[in-house]
């Protein structure tokens, strides 16, 4: 048990490190306030889903920690996920280069609406795992 909870925190972690790494890399700045506003929401919410499933349900986090490409058995499977993180990173890269080369400003009530629903799209993810205790991380059959 103990060491699926340092393998979910050093994952959660890890993720975290990476898209700060790539966002303010992207940026060419540390003082791109949206880029901190959304790691503490992202980082806030993924932990208290990862804490949450530590308590309550170990199983389903044991099936979550592990995900990605790498943990995909199947070669279909594997080029999928590997566009799906491409994708996200995308996600993450393309604004702050936005910001970096001095685009359009964001209206604050934009960012905060954007953090907004950030938050509630993690409360309808905590709210599947909730109720589906089968959700795993990849492609799969489980026998029960």
């Amino acid at each position: 048990m103990e060491r699926l909870n340092r393998k979910a925190f050093g994952g959660l972690l890890f993720l975290l490190l990476v898209m700060a790494v790539a966002l303010f890399l992207s940026a060419g700045a540390l003082d791109y306030w949206q880029t901190w506003a959304f790691l503490f929401v992202f980082g806030v919410s993924a932990l208290a889903i990862t804490a949450y499933l530590m308590k309550n349900d170990p199983q389903l986090l044991a099936r979550r920690v592990y995900a990605g490409p790498t943990a995909e058995k199947e070669t279909r499977q594997k080029i999928i996920q590997t566009i799906a993180a491409i994708g996200f990173l995308a996600l993450l890269v393309v604004p702050a280069l936005h910001h970096r080369f001095g685009g359009s400003a964001v209206p604050l009530s934009v960012v905060v609406a954007g953090e907004v629903l950030i938050a509630l799209g993690f409360l309808i993810i905590f709210v599947v795992y909730k109720e589906d205790s089968f959700a795993s991380a990849i492609i799969e059959v489980a026998p029960e």
